[in-house]
């Protein structure tokens, strides 16, 4: 299978080259980098250290995830991870491999249940990710530990979900329109570091009200939604 890595990154100069550079093209067809408007040298650094760079000019995670989606048509399963080197491009076949071999059609790698290095993950960060994956569990029976951004599903499973959050709700609304649709959903544990920069999602008051906004709401939206 041709497996794609896509990164979405906003301004995240000083760290998207090592972290390009850090996945193992011996095992990757293509990595594609989305740019979501950055302002800095982001585009050009990705460049340099050897990944395909697109454009994605509307705002928000979902909107660069999706483009990415979309530009890697070659692609029969993606990976997708964070640009600012808190994910480590170096687990991907961690992430990749129950979906390659068949165990599993969404695979989230789990932060919780590996090994977190210390301040990666701010305390109300890893409470409003246990508070959502509880939530998804009792709503759903999705049993996972983590809706973070490392995650592995096959490319025209993706498609199948007709995904339609483009801010902080894609990473939720994936699990639950996974569940929905009889998707076997499962969380591998990973390393997982501190970021280069500061975050904009548990960095910054807005980013935490937002996500916790979207996270929330989306799995209660899908239930009162025909499949």
């Amino acid at each position: 299978m041709k497996i794609s890595v896509i990164i979405p990154a906003f301004n995240e100069e000083q760290a998207i080259g090592e972290v390009v550079r850090a996945v193992p093209i011996d095992r990757i067809h293509d990595i594609v980098v989305v740019d979501n408007g950055s302002t800095d040298d982001t585009a050009r650094q990705a460049a340099l250290a050897g990944a395909r760079v697109v454009r994605e000019s509307r705002p928000g995670y979902g909107s660069a995830c999706l483009a990415g989606a979309k530009a890697a048509g070659e692609a029969d399963v993606l990976v997708f991870l964070d640009g600012d080197r808190s994910d480590d491009p170096r687990q991907f076949e961690i992430v990749a491999a129950p979906v390659l071999d068949d165990r599993a059609d969404l695979v989230i790698g789990s932060r919780l249940k590996g090994t977190l290095e210390k301040g990666a993950i701010p305390l109300h960060g890893r409470l409003g990710n246990c508070f959502i994956v509880s939530l998804l569990k009792r709503l759903y029976g999705v049993n996972i530990t983590d809706i973070g951004s490392f995650r592995a599903i096959k490319r025209q499973t993706l498609f199948h979900l007709k995904m339609e959050q483009m801010t902080y709700g894609w990473p939720v609304e994936m699990v639950v329109k996974g569940a929905r649709m009889g998707l076997r959903v499962q969380s591998v544990p990973i390393n997982y570091r501190k970021r280069v920069g500061k975050s904009k999602v548990t960095g910054t008051l807005r980013g935490t009200i937002l996500a916790t906004y979207y996270m929330f709401l989306v799995p209660l939206k899908y239930l009162f939604i025909k499949s």
